[in-house]
């Protein structure tokens, strides 16, 4: 059974601490918004790693791709769309 937006939701929400997410998709492709403090001083592919291990055997098991904007609370602050 593929997973829902609201699923992999849960699944970066239960494992990672988050200001904002927002995940769209259609079970197999998502797209997310993630916002947290966790990701201060972090390049992106160190915030990409953090979502990956939020998710864990999710990403190689249920999940075929995953779009992500990492961002810090200021970040998003500053600019909410992009």
């Amino acid at each position: 059974m593929l997973p829902t937006p609201e699923q992999v939701r849960q699944y970066i929400a239960d494992n990672l601490p988050c200001e904002h997410l927002h995940v769209d998709g259609d079970g197999s492709h998502f797209e997310a918004l993630i916002v947290s403090p966790a990701f201060e001083g972090k390049r992106l592919i160190a915030r990409h790693q953090l979502v990956y291990k939020a998710l864990g055997d999710r990403m190689k098991a249920e999940i075929h791709a995953l779009s992500m904007r990492t961002l810090t609370p200021d970040e998003y602050k500053a600019n909410p769309n992009g």
